[in-house]
This record gives C-alpha cells, sequence and structure tokens, in this order.
C-alpha cells in the first residue's frame, strides 16, 4: 500500500474521483482522521443533531447496495438517458458521466467502509440537508489527503426507506447520503484538466475579473 500523503493540494492535482476500491480495510487510526474533519465542520458537531454511521458489514451493505440500484435504475437513469447533455456538455461527456453513476450503482457494496451522515431526534430534518455538506466536503478533502478513494453519493427517495431499514435506522433517523471510502486500485497518473480560461465563468466573480496567463 502506498504510504498516505498530508500534502492535499498535491493529492487533488494527481489523483482522479476513485471507484475502483481494494477489499483491503481502512484502519480504525485512519478512519477517525477522516471522521474527525467531518466533526470539525460548522455543521459536524453533535449539538446539531447529525450523527456518522460507520458501515463495515458486508451484508448490511449488500442489503443496502439492492435498494441503492433499484433506486438508480428505476428512477434515475431513465430522466439521465432521455434529458441528454446538459448546456455546454458534450454527448461524450455525458456517457462517460452515466457509465460512471451505473458503475458506482453496481459496485457501491465493494468499498471496504461506508460513512453514512444522519439525522436523529428529528433536530435536523431532510430540508435542512445542505447544513451537513461542510462536513461530508471536510472528510472528503481528508480522504484524498490520506491517500483514500471516495465517492459522495445520495440516496435515492424511492427505496430511501428501504435502504434506511437495512442499515438499523430507528424511525426518527434519516439518511442524508453514502460516502464510500477505500483505497483505490492502481495508479493515478495526473488529473487531465482543461485551462483555467475555458472552465472558469469570468462573471462567477463579477465581469472585472479575468483569468490571468
Amino acid at each position: 500500500m502506498d504510504q498516505p500523503t498530508a500534502d492535499l493540494f498535491d493529492t487533488m492535482r494527481t489523483t482522479r474521483s476513485m471507484r475502483r476500491l481494494k477489499p483491503d480495510p481502512v484502519p480504525d487510526a485512519v478512519l477517525a482522521q477522516v471522521l474527525e474533519a467531518g466533526t470539525c465542520a460548522p455543521s459536524g458537531g453533535n449539538m446539531q443533531g447529525w450523527r456518522f454511521l460507520v458501515i463495515r458489514d458486508q451484508g448490511i451493505k449488500d442489503a443496502v447496495a439492492h435498494w441503492y440500484r433499484r433506486g438508480w435504475h428505476e428512477a434515475v437513469a431513465p430522466r439521465y438517458r432521455s434529458g441528454g447533455p446538459a448546456p455546454g456538455q458534450t454527448q461524450e461527456q455525458f456517457d462517460r458521466l452515466l457509465a460512471a453513476a451505473e458503475h458506482l450503482a453496481d459496485h457501491i457494496h465493494e468499498a471496504p467502509v461506508w460513512i453514512v451522515p444522519c439525522s436523529v431526534g428529528g433536530t435536523t430534518t431532510r430540508t435542512a440537508g445542505a447544513s451537513i455538506y461542510p462536513a461530508v466536503q471536510n472528510m472528503l478533502l481528508a480522504c484524498r489527503a490520506l491517500g483514500l478513494g471516495a465517492t459522495l453519493t445520495t440516496l435515492y427517495l424511492l427505496h430511501e426507506k428501504e435502504a434506511e431499514a437495512a442499515m438499523g435506522l430507528p424511525a426518527e433517523a434519516h439518511s442524508f447520503a453514502i460516502l464510500p471510502i477505500g483505497w483505490p486500485r492502481g495508479k493515478f497518473g495526473p488529473v487531465r484538466r482543461a485551462p483555467l480560461e475555458q472552465v472558469v465563468f469570468a462573471d462567477h466573480w463579477g465581469a472585472a475579473w479575468r483569468p490571468q496567463g
């Protein structure tokens, strides 16, 4: 196993979004760092009613993945296929996105560890889901810095109750997302990326701003 790096920006420059993971377990010490990063975010503390469910049991992951795949293929995939590319997106880019999402639906259960942000006690509702994003972003960044692969994916509402039951969540708790993490398979070279001026819209910051170089 490669040694993890704490150089976050180097990690982000040289790794791809990981969707193929080794079955190697994630040590408790490494997992603790990822969870600690989540609790450091403004929305990650216990005062807001969020909890992070850690799932390692393969039987639970298989059961949840069954309902996850059902939700993806029944509710989401048809909209993707009929919707077509978004404005500014090529058909090739759209096809790659669809293939990647379907691959995740089929292989999400293979990740060694899942972290599932949950609301409990009625203090956090589904409509307040955005308040957990800073915590999830922190955990994603920590995964990248530690050399872990991680992909954030929501639970689709069509079968969310069945998935929550498979996780053993009480009736008053609601899951927000699945964060599957693990060690990436193979080596990943530098990320291919377009020049800055091709991907940044000047009016995002105001008409006066222009990319340099």
